[in-house]
């Protein structure tokens, strides 16, 4: 049986619920096609999350590493195709603010997904579930993290593919913000489940 590392973050900004904590918190130690869930929720913190990743990498030693964001507004699945090294953005739950900074010294300028994003989109539209690729993770913690596993899987040689994938609201966050477009809690998990399947 594979080890796929799937990673959530804990609520942020405004938001006082991110589905992508309560997704991990529910698939971890399932078995879902090839793979044994390792479910992990990150700290948002430019100075912690990072670190937190790599922990988790090398506590599972996974063969695939896939890291949820949740992007507000929103309404499809967006696999994203490349992390750059920078850090900018809104201040994290820390109240650390991060201007134009690298977040490897002389790191590549950016690293592309190893997961078959093309493949996860299409199966997810063949599932009935809104999908496209996105080619901006931004410059806050959601590129933060897939920048830095992608990184260190490279910078240690190892085979493992990694990539990031945001997903949106949840009805339960949009309950209190009737503007935000929004998925149920089963579409979201089944979006999830169904790119877990499409791994070989």
């Amino acid at each position: 049986m594979k080890k796929i590392l799937l990673t959530g973050f804990v609520p942020f900004l405004n938001y006082p619920i991110n589905p992508t904590e309560q997704i991990v918190k529910q698939l971890n130690r399932h078995t879902i096609g090839n793979y044994e869930v390792y479910g992990r929720v990150l700290s948002v913190d430019f100075e912690q999350s990072g670190q937190e990743m790599i922990k988790h990498y090398e506590e599972t030693e996974p063969d695939v590493v896939l890291s949820l964001g949740l992007a507000a507004g929103n309404v499809k699945i967006t696999p994203e195709r490349i992390a750059i090294n920078c850090n900018d953005g809104e201040a994290d739950n820390k109240g650390n603010r991060k201007q134009d900074q690298p977040i490897v010294s002389n790191g590549p300028d950016g690293l592309f997904s190893t997961l078959p994003i093309r493949i996860l989109v299409n199966g997810l539209k063949d599932a009935n579930l809104p999908a496209t690729i996105s080619n901006t993770a931004g410059t806050y913690l959601c590129n933060h993290v897939m920048y830095t596993m992608l990184h260190h899987i490279k910078k240690e040689e190892k085979s493992t593919r990694s990539g990031f994938v945001h997903i949106p609201a949840s009805h339960e966050l949009a309950i209190d913000n009737p503007k935000l477009p929004s998925w149920s809690e089963q579409d979201l998990l089944r979006a999830v489940t169904v790119m877990i399947e499409l791994l070989d």
